[in-house]
C-alpha cells in the first residue's frame, strides 16, 4: 500500500500539484504544499469517521458511487489542463468536505493556508481539489482488495497515513485528538495555525508520520 507521500511523488501527484497550481492560480510549489498540508487532514478526518460503524458504513457507501470508482484518476490531464477545473469536481469536492469535516471546512482552510502560504480562498479550493481525488483513489483501491468492513477500510486508510504499525498509529491518534475531546479537527488546526507555517516539533512529526516518512 502506498503512502499519501508516495502518491504525491509519482507522475499522478505531480499532474495533481502542477494542474492545481495552473488553474488555481497560485504555482506549483504552493500548490504542492498547500496539498501536503491538505490531504492528511482530510485522510485523517476520514479514518477517524470510519472508526466507527455508522461512519465506516457511511464511508463505505460513498465510495461504491460511481463517481468515486477511480475515474478521476484517469482523467486528471482533462480535468486540471484546461481552462478550469470542472464544476462538477469542485462540488463533489464541497459535499465530500462538508461530511467529513462537520461544517469546519473553513476552520481546516485556514490552517492549509496558514502552513503553506496560500490565500484563504485558493486554501478552500486546494481542499475542494483533493477530496475527490482521495476518494477516487479511495474507491479505486476499494475495488482492487475488495474491500466491504470497517477493519478493511480503517486498514487501507491507516496505510495511506503511513500508519501501519501499532505504534505510529496511536502517535498519529493522540496528535490528532492532543485533548481528548474526540475533536482531530480543532487539534491538527490548531497545531497547524500555531506552527506559523514552519513545521517543526509536533507538527513536523506529526506531518511526518502521515506522509509515510522516516
Amino acid at each position: 500500500m502506498s503512502g499519501i507521500l508516495d502518491l504525491l511523488q509519482g507522475p499522478m501527484g505531480k499532474m495533481l500539484i502542477d494542474g492545481a497550481g495552473k488553474q488555481l492560480g497560485m504555482g506549483g510549489e504552493k500548490a504542492g504544499s498547500a496539498i501536503q498540508a491538505a490531504m492528511p487532514l482530510i485522510l485523517g478526518a476520514m479514518k477517524n469517521n470510519a472508526s466507527s460503524p455508522e461512519g465506516a458504513a457511511g464511508l463505505l457507501k460513498a465510495l461504491g458511487n460511481d463517481s468515486h470508482g477511480g475515474g478521476i484518476l484517469d482523467n486528471l490531464g482533462s480535468i486540471l489542463g484546461g481552462g478550469g477545473i470542472d464544476d462538477d469536481v469542485m462540488q463533489d469536492g464541497a459535499g465530500i468536505l462538508g461530511h467529513v469535516f462537520g461544517g469546519k471546512e473553513e476552520n481546516v482552510a485556514q490552517a492549509v493556508s496558514k502552513s503553506s502560504g496560500v490565500d484563504l480562498g485558493q486554501a478552500m479550493n486546494i481542499l475542494k481539489v483533493a477530496a475527490p481525488f482521495i476518494m477516487g483513489y479511495l474507491g479505486k483501491e476499494k475495488r482492487a482488495q475488495g474491500i466491504s468492513d470497517q477493519n478493511g477500510i480503517g486498514d487501507l486508510l491507516g496505510g495511506m497515513l503511513g500508519g501501519g504499525q501499532k505504534e505510529s498509529q496511536s502517535m498519529i491518534n493522540q496528535l490528532l485528538d492532543a485533548d481528548g475531546d474526540g475533536s482531530i479537527i480543532d487539534d491538527v488546526a490548531g497545531m497547524l495555525l500555531s506552527s506559523g507555517g514552519k513545521k517543526k516539533g509536533a507538527l513536523g512529526s506529526l506531518l511526518g508520520g502521515l506522509f509515510g516518512r522516516k
